[in-house]
């Protein structure tokens, strides 16, 4: 017999919501600005109100500013990072082309995945877990393999490499191949100069270094791209003109992920497609807003500056950091579990549950071998830094791992100092 869900019995409420609140200084997500969480509590605004499609323009200009770019077409798609990162290579890519991923992580094989499922002939090339590619190395597998598009990370949180593109992008460029890149552990804690870099499209998400919740992703798109999209471009029978006309390409696998018809939402058409997320289109402004505030470089510094003092804090109790130092990202620090350590998933308990310190491990070949500690956004800052050394020099020393007391601290600090001379 069936249970009758009316029965007040039965009925469970819970209680409000009450989380016990966290320090997150994992690969992200991140604390949320302060300003950016009271931006969201703001009234609802229907899709089509004057004010709502003035903050949707703003949001336009904003991460233009954020993205370094003067494509008109910088937008948000709603969704989590993984939205843009699927919005871009599903418009983009038409069933056949060549794809080349280079993958250095967990996240290039993410964009295989979706290249191959948008119908994508996808080339690989990659190398070790903790080095990236030298541009000689991608302009011979572009030589090779004549792709139509390039798919590349720029930081990729499961190794805490960070790939350089200034050189790549043009390399791209000069062979006529398009360049999909995504910057979602990257944009507003490193340069990401999308004109000067060459760059065709690019994706992000908020609950990295832009210090908002995960939600929707900004992307942008250069002039480039934007005719391949609109080479596919077709208008929902629902809401088509009688005058409208469909491009000859192929129709875009996703309707909801549909660049084509987005960039109809945005533009001064404001063609219907979804329902635009209020909260988060405030909130992708305030985050924008935000850092453009602090100014980018100041930004760019102030993440590079944390993460000296983090690393030289770990390196003096001792600890071994991970992966090739010279291309390490300036907000998330792979560090090797020591062997003294028995159970490295132990550590992170204890921080979390004594501390309130969420620091991740990774995936792959590097699951359980290497913790890694973010400090972006709203979470790079000193005082966490010095938080964050501290409980790890006294839960490592509970878990049989000898540090001298307080030589973490004492090295961050010199850090700060010097840069403060």
């Amino acid at each position: 017999m069936m249970s009758d869900h009316s029965n007040p019995d039965e009925t469970q409420i819970f209680g409000p919501l009450d989380p016990e609140p966290r320090l997150l200084m994992g690969p992200g997500p991140v604390d949320v600005y302060p300003q950016v969480l009271r931006a969201m509590s703001n009234s609802m605004l229907g899709q089509f109100d004057p004010q709502f499609t003035e903050y949707m323009n703003q949001v336009m200009v904003l991460y233009r500013q954020v993205y370094r770019t003067e494509n008109r077409w910088t937008f948000l798609v709603n969704g989590t990072a993984r939205a843009g990162i699927e919005a871009c290579l599903t418009s983009l890519i038409s069933p056949g082309d060549r794809v080349l991923v280079p993958v250095f992580g967990r996240f290039g094989h993410l964009l295989t995945e979706i290249a191959r499922r948008s119908g994508g002939e996808v080339v690989n090339i990659e190398t070790q877990w903790g080095n990236v590619f030298t541009p000689d190395q991608l302009a011979d597998a572009i030589r090779e393999h004549q792709p139509k598009i390039v798919a590349l990370v720029h930081g990729d949180t499961s190794t805490t490499m960070a790939q350089p593109l200034d050189e790549i992008g043009p390399i791209c460029r000069e062979a006529g191949v398009l360049i999909y890149v995504d910057a979602t552990a990257t944009l507003g804690g490193m340069r990401v100069d999308t004109d000067a870099w060459c760059l065709d499209a690019v994706s992000a998400g908020l609950q990295k270094c832009m210090s908002g919740p995960p939600g929707t992703s900004p992307v942008t798109l250069s002039d480039r791209a934007a005719q391949q999209v609109q080479g596919r471009k077709h208008v929902e029978a629902g809401i088509r003109s009688a005058d409208a006309d469909d491009a000859d390409g192929v129709v875009i696998q996703s309707n909801y992920l549909d660049l084509a018809m987005l960039m109809d939402y945005w533009s001064p058409l404001r063609l219907n497609h979804h329902t635009e997320s209020t909260p988060m289109l405030y909130g992708a402004r305030e985050c924008a807003r935000v850092v453009l505030q602090e100014g980018l470089e100041a930004g760019f510094r102030r993440h590079r500056l944390t993460s000296r003092a983090l690393r030289a804090g770990l390196t003096a109790m001792g600890l071994e950091l991970f992966g090739d130092s010279a291309h390490r990202m300036d907000n998330v620090t792979g560090v090797h579990v020591p062997s003294a350590i028995d159970e490295e998933g132990a550590v992170r308990a204890a921080l979390l549950e004594d501390f309130g310190i969420e620091i991740g491990t990774s995936f792959g070949p590097l699951q359980g071998k290497i913790w890694r500690i973010g400090t972006m956004g709203y979470v790079c800052r000193k005082a966490n830094v010095l938080r964050c050394l501290s409980a790890m020099e006294g839960v490592l020393r509970r878990h049989g791992f000898g540090t001298t007391s307080g030589a973490g601290i004492d090295a961050a600090y010199r850090v700060y100092d010097d840069a403060a001379t």
